[in-house]
């Protein structure tokens, strides 16, 4: 199962809107929040077991199905990812100015992986968010201000920073101009 473990938010995403389904729609179907649903798609969180089947029955699929499209584990000696298979990605339907440019995504053996680079645009606006992963941050351009918990950062160009993301977290604009980072989402089976 640990090969499964990033791909499973993604699929569920994709296979829920070529359904035509809502977050709330799949979320009742399964009998779950929607927050649990939206943080299962955004890779924030890795379900149960009994909460992914209950996902994949609402969606009325077989399991083999689902996981067609989900990434397995490979013997490769290196992955390589050209620019034309990133995509954007929406993380949080309710933040403004957040721009999430998905660049990696892997399980190997009992570590999942996800890189993303996030451009947060000024004046940008989010919640804070938990996530079920230690996180990794290097400024590329810009400034910003972290705020971890209760605890505020200034981050600037060529910054770094890590951080267990079970502690409530989000990045605050704090310039006039775009901050650009790299995000890399360490997630443990």
């Amino acid at each position: 199962m640990n090969d499964f473990l990033i791909g499973i938010g993604k699929r569920l995403k994709d296979i829920r809107k070529k359904n035509n389904l809502t977050i709330n729609d799949l979320a009742f179907r399964a009998n779950v929040s929607n927050g649990l649903v939206s943080r299962i798609e955004n890779g924030r969180t890795i379900p149960s077991l009994p909460v992914l089947l209950d996902l994949i029955q609402s969606l009325e699929i077989d399991a083999s199905y689902f996981f067609e499209g989900v990434e397995k584990k490979s013997n490769a000696k290196f992955i390589y990812v050209p620019k034309e298979s990133q995509q954007v990605i929406e993380k949080e339907v309710e933040a403004e100015g957040f721009k999430y440019m998905h660049i990696f995504s892997k399980s190997l053996h009992s570590l999942g992986f996800e890189a993303v680079l996030l451009t947060l645009e000024p004046n940008s606006k989010r919640e804070k968010v938990i996530t079920d992963a230690w996180e990794f941050k290097y400024i590329l351009k810009g400034e910003v201000k972290y705020v971890i918990d209760n605890e505020e950062i200034i981050l600037k160009e060529g910054d770094s920073l890590y951080f267990n993301g079970k502690f409530p977290h989000v990045p605050v604009s704090i310039s006039d101009e775009s901050c650009v980072m790299l995000v890399l989402y360490f997630y443990t089976a």
